[in-house]
């Protein structure tokens, strides 16, 4: 095995240094998987330890102790000094449970809901078909009992990370109150109100998932802001009184013809100038990238019927549903590098 980190020899030989990269990326996401599920972090949180010292209080044999943290610190989640060991910047934010960024939820709601299907993502090129394992196949996945809590829990710092950004790039002074389409347990509107006091909305999700939304809701102290709206969004109405309707992560769910329909839905809800608002990780208009939108398109290719758009498609489904003044506006985050937004002609 070459030591050398270059891509190419000095005989410019190209090196299958990023295929091995990609082939052990499973490698990466379950070692910081499992430094969570033994509690590595948390324990850590508490001060610095060596690799015999961590092992007693977590348990753990001190050979698969010591592994893990060795291999935890080359991957820049520990540092070790001395021969002991603390959590770094990263870990410190959003590994130790309890705190507002949280991020251990979301991983594990990777490793343990999305990437059964994602170990049979050739099957699903092949079949043009979710291979994610669903309890009722025969069942839309969204209904209630067909997707664990974890996925929720999961997703809740994801979208509020991805809120907070948000909040940041898109001028909101315009608007007053925002309806939430599809807004699950509430992550995204919770964090755009707290953002900006002058909002309030409304999350609309299915009646399982608005409790869970109303509970997040309660904890966030925003009982008196944000209401919820229990609705199937392609069956039902969607309620009146908002000057902005969101579909946040929401599109990437589904294919053209029920995304054309939901914007058609949404206009309808709208006074004339209201405003539609699409956060998504765009793909790239030429479809060259980026990578975070394309492997998301390939995580819904695995999981749903749906897939990751370019920003100049959403664009044309807003003019054609009866949007003028459409644009665009990029930012980082998680869940999303831009909006696309237009306004009720």
């Amino acid at each position: 095995m070459t030591t050398e980190s270059s891509t190419e020899t000095s005989t410019g030989d190209p090196q299958p240094t990023l295929l091995i990269d990609l082939a052990t990326g499973l490698w990466k996401a379950q070692t910081l998987t499992a430094a969570i599920e033994t509690g590595v972090f948390a324990t850590l949180a508490t001060g610095a330890s060596s690799a015999a010292e961590l092992a007693v209080r977590l348990g753990l044999g001190e050979r698969p102790a010591e592994i893990l943290l060795t291999a935890c610190t080359a991957l820049g989640l520990l540092e070790q000094r001395e021969g002991r060991y603390r959590n770094t910047a990263v870990a410190d934010r959003y590994l130790v449970p309890g705190l507002p960024d949280y991020f251990g939820d979301y991983v594990r709601m990777v490793a343990q809901y999305t990437a059964p299907g994602w170990m049979r993502a050739t099957e699903a090129v092949r079949t043009d078909a979710p291979t994610k394992p669903v309890p009722d196949p025969d069942r839309n996945m969204f209904e209630e009992g067909n997707r664990p809590k974890s996925f929720w829990d999961g997703l809740f710092a994801f979208s509020t990370l991805t809120a907070r950004q948000m909040a940041r790039a898109v001028d909101l002074s315009g608007v007053r109150r925002i309806m939430d389409v599809g807004g699950g347990a509430g992550a995204t509107l919770i964090e755009l109100c707290r953002q900006h006091p002058h909002l309030s909305g409304t999350v609309v999700d299915l009646p399982h998932v608005c409790a869970l939304a109303q509970e997040r809701i309660d904890a966030a102290g925003m009982t008196g802001r944000i209401t919820t709206a229990a609705a199937d969004f392609f069956a039902d109405p969607l309620p009146s009184g908002h000057d902005a309707v969101l579909l946040s992560m929401i599109m990437h769910d589904w294919d053209e013809n029920q995304n054309r329909k939901l914007l058609a839905s949404c206009l309808d809800t709208l006074p004339s100038g209201g405003t539609v608002l699409i956060s998504e990780l765009l793909v790239d208009d030429d479809k060259s990238g980026p990578v975070d939108a394309a492997l998301m398109s390939m995580n819904m290719l695995v999981g749903t019927w749906g897939r990751n758009y370019t920003g100049a498609e959403y664009a044309g489904w807003l003019r054609d549903a009866g949007c003028d003044r459409v644009r665009t506006v990029r930012f980082d985050s998680p869940g999303a590098n831009g909006v696309v937004m237009g306004d009720k002609a």
